[in-house]
């Protein structure tokens, strides 16, 4: 495991993570069917910065630098994970775990219910690895409309109904 640290998002981080988020998508450029999402735009800094303020947003850092990110938005009792990416330089490390169980941790002390998520079914640093960490499918959409309507957003914007899915993580 390399040497990282994992802290609250602060306002300035925000013109770094669209670069991260770009080099990860890259990523999908070797998946059948996939592609389009390497090509597709990043969260925009002002974006970020809108969810930073809301004091929920991660970032890993090494050597001063931003490493990875997850940037989430409070949704009534949900935390919702809105962009989850580690840079490619550094993925495989367990950067990624531990911002996942940083937001867990985070989410729990706020008093959320669950944390929630869309991912790609298929992909092995998507729903399977989201899997490991204790989120579940959720397969009946019609009961969760919020998640139903962003994945309906998705396919809008050119993802594959079919490989897209809606995941939560409910915290006891």
């Amino acid at each position: 495991m390399s040497d990282f640290s994992i802290r609250l998002a602060r306002a300035q981080d925000a013109d770094a993570l669209p670069a991260i988020e770009l080099a990860a998508g890259k990523l999908f450029d070797g998946m059948e069917g996939l592609s389009c999402v390497s090509g597709m735009d990043a969260v925009s800094a002002d974006e970020q910065r809108r969810l930073i303020r809301k004091g929920h947003s991660l970032v890993a850092e090494a050597d001063g630098r931003i490493i990875g990110f997850l940037s989430t938005e409070p949704l009534r009792r949900e935390l919702h994970i809105r962009e989850f990416s580690v840079h490619p330089d550094h993925q495989g490390q367990g950067i990624g775990g531990v911002l996942l169980r940083a937001a867990e941790i985070d989410a729990r002390n706020s008093g959320f219910a669950a944390l929630t998520l869309t991912t790609f079914v298929d992909v092995p640093w998507n729903g399977p690895f989201y899997a490991r960490h204790g989120f579940e499918t959720v397969t009946d959409l019609d009961a969760h409309p919020r998640l139903r309507a962003n994945i309906e957003q998705e396919v809008q914007h050119g993802l594959p109904r079919g490989r897209r899915i809606a995941m939560i993580r409910f915290l006891d």
